[in-house]
């Protein structure tokens, strides 16, 4: 492979942003004429029945010119989801090992169907 194109697949900056099952990388990456550029990856891992996984990647090249535009849009649509929504992730709840951590949606009165009595009362 060319030196040239080598610089082009190296990452000149990078974050990641581990978030569950999702990681978001985040690199800054140089053109053949030596710009830079950014991209976005998400990697999700996928657990199959026989415990073997795999990952499912994505992902979002962006430019100079559209840093302005992107950076305003995304700052508009989270604040929305945000004002609409507030910051409570709702989508925990319908995972399959979700655990609710705090107290019942259920009334005082109904929060146990049976009752509780102690061995030394039979």
């Amino acid at each position: 492979m060319r030196e040239n194109d080598m610089l082009e697949k190296e990452e000149i900056f990078s974050k990641v942003l581990r978030a569950g099952r999702r990681t978001y990388f985040f690199d800054v990456r140089a053109t053949k004429a030596d710009d830079y550029y950014i991209t976005i990856t998400e990697s999700k891992k996928f657990t199959e029945e026989d415990g073997s996984f795999h990952f499912k990647k994505h992902k979002i090249y962006l430019y100079k010119e559209d840093f302005g535009a992107f950076a305003e849009i995304l700052e508009e649509m989270t604040s929305y989801v945000l004002n609409h929504k507030g910051e409570e992730v709702i989508s925990e709840r319908h995972q399959k090992d979700f655990k609710k951590e705090y107290g019942t949606d259920k009334p005082e009165g109904q929060r146990n169907s049976f009752t509780d009595i102690d061995f030394d009362d039979i």
